[in-house]
């Protein structure tokens, strides 16, 4: 009789899809026989493969490595799923985090065809696979590579530059498979970082006469004016929205049907009203309910073969600004049973947290200050000071974004916003997370901030990215830390929410939603199968005359209704 470990070990060599072309086929490409084979066939097979990998190049002698690991693995623990499959998670995890990527994928997908009955195995060891190969998607360029980018920028390099900028940590990199990969936009975070850091003087002074900068500041002045210490909402701006998804052709097999799931606006804030939604590419969707985290709208349709697929939504509302004058807050002290306080000071792991480096610098700047708004003020001078802008890995490719943040002393608005809210809910101070997207006529972007909450005045937004403005008036100059201007747009009311309706693999942003999500039964359709794009008009009475041709031709008039009303309209739709 055979053992059980020696019919393993052919499944791991013979039924997994890890060896690409030899995909459950022999050294010859002869398809292997169902079931259990006597010893011969099993002696015939494994030699088969040992000549086959012999005679291979050295790719796929790296592979056969990899399978190695995978059979020594499962030899070892007697592949017993009930106890043993957290350890196998757990090597694949390691093999991530130490840049052995085509190991662990590997391994993963090898082990997903052992444990094919352990849905929960199966799930963890794919999310395992995705996020080893977007890290490969992440980090993905050469030092040749780098010195090109950074020579069209008319940065000249030598070999000596580099290494000084790698020591620094001025230009990121990684050991990917055994070999240094550089972040994608490594270049240009170097030209941003170089300026901050070496003319700084000169870096402010342009960005305070761009034109950007600018308009905001016009923009918050008049919030500020309109406030009138009430902290009223002011300066509304209506915007309608074409927001589109199109999965790239072939992205899945044609027939296939792909779920798709967009950015819808929150309808929970006083600052975000009259939500209209008036156009949907396919008349079978689900919007979510304004309860959940993340808002959004969701569809299906087939793929066909040659052609991309198209999901896109219209909608309309209004957007307010707000000012909260920081000498009329009502500061009370915090009633620490309340379920806001206990919800919003704890840890939400792994990117709210309170580690030892995140509280000494914490204490550090506030010192024995107690005034929960002085406090705020503090940190966020701190920031404005030494925390600068660059892009940002993916952030399900990140361990930990608060200690990446202090380590390199930069990151993006929403790496910036998870050091902020680690910080003061360390102090004490009730924070949650809210993004969505900045919609500024000439700076539109993905956007995170947060809103602090003060006993006796409620929640206060606070957007960390923009720091201190370039202003003599203290007001317009610490707008930010108690205010917000009107060309937002709310999606998301904490982060690492369920999507509505569910998602079956690990999303490509587990964390916000900003840009969508799609699947299909095969897996997650990561950023690189798939593109985004939003049009905006301003301050519209009605839909103009061009958009509601545009309306007509591709989407489906649901008639300007309000969010509320569809909502009930499909909540009962059943996917596939």
């Amino acid at each position: 009789m055979i053992s059980k470990k020696l019919v393993i070990f052919l499944r791991l060599f013979s039924g997994c899809g890890a060896v690409g072309s030899v995909s459950g086929l022999g050294p010859e490409g002869r398809q292997f026989e169902p079931g259990h084979p006597d010893k011969k066939s099993l002696a015939r097979r494994l030699t088969g493969w040992f000549f086959y990998i012999c005679s291979a190049k050295h790719e796929n002698m790296r592979i056969f490595r990899c399978f190695f690991t995978a059979l020594f693995v499962c030899m070892s623990f007697g592949c017993r799923e009930t106890t043993n499959y957290r350890l196998l998670l757990r090597q694949i995890e390691n093999d991530v985090n130490s840049g052995d990527l085509r190991k662990a994928i590997t391994l993963a997908d090898s082990l997903k065809k052992v444990y094919a009955r352990n849905s929960q195995f199966v799930l963890k060891a794919d999310s395992l696979s995705q996020i080893a190969e977007r890290t490969a998607i992440e980090f993905s360029l050469t030092r040749e590579q780098v010195a090109s980018q950074l020579e069209k920028q008319s940065i000249k390099t030598t070999q000596e530059d580099l290494k000084n900028w790698e020591d620094a940590g001025w230009l990121e990199w990684r050991m990917i498979d055994g070999e240094k990969r550089y972040f994608k936009r490594a270049a240009s975070n170097l030209v941003l970082i170089k300026n901050f850091q070496l003319d700084r003087a000169n870096r402010d002074s342009l960005i305070a006469r761009d034109q950007k900068t600018t308009f905001l500041k016009n923009h918050i002045e008049s919030i500020i004016k309109a406030s009138d210490r009430q902290a009223l909402l002011v300066a509304p701006v209506e915007m309608e929205i074409v927001y589109t998804i199109t999965v790239k052709p072939d992205a899945v097999p044609a027939g296939e049907t792909v779920r798709c799931w967009l950015p819808y606006p929150k309808e929970n804030n006083p600052r975000q009203s009259e939500v209209y939604l008036q156009g949907v590419s396919n008349e079978d969707f689900y919007l979510a309910p304004n309860e959940v985290i993340h808002r959004t709208i969701c569809m299906e349709n087939k793929a066909e073969k040659g052609l991309p697929l198209i999901f896109s939504i219209s909608y309309r509302y209004k957007s307010y600004g707000q000012y909260f004058d920081p000498a009329d807050l009502k500061i009370l002290p915090y009633n620490k049973n309340s379920d806001i306080y206990r919800k919003y000071t704890s840890e939400q792991l792994p990117h709210i947290c309170f580690t030892e480096n995140i509280k000494r610098l914490a204490d550090s700047i506030t010192g024995s200050e107690k005034n929960p708004f002085e406090i705020v003020r503090k940190i966020y001078y701190w920031f404005s000071s030494n925390i600068m802008w660059t892009s940002a890995p993916e952030y399900s490719v990140m361990r930990n974004i608060p200690e990446y943040v202090l380590q390199y002393r930069r990151g993006d608005c929403g790496m910036q916003t998870f050091l902020f809210m680690s910080m003061l809910r360390y102090k004490g101070i009730p924070v949650k997370w809210q993004s969505g997207w900045k919609l500024t006529p000439n700076d539109k972007d993905l956007h995170d901030w947060c809103e602090v909450y003060y006993e006796g005045s409620g929640w206060v937004p606070v957007d960390i990215f923009y720091g201190l403005q370039h202003s003599s008036d203290i007001k317009t100059k610490e707008f930010f830390i108690s205010g917000i201007d009107s060309y937002r747009l709310i999606i998301n009311d904490g982060i690492s929410g369920a999507l509505y309706p569910g998602k079956n693999f690990i999303r490509s942003e587990p964390f916000d939603f900003q840009r969508g999500e799609v699947e299909w039964k095969g897996g997650n359709l990561y950023f690189d199968k798939w593109d985004y794009e939003m049009k905006i008009n301003y301050n519209i009475e009605a839909v103009p005359t061009e958009t509601k041709a545009v309306i007509k031709t591709t989407l489906i008039t649901v008639s300007g209704q309000p969010s509320t009303f569809l909502h009930s309209l499909h909540s009962n739709l059943s996917f596939r």
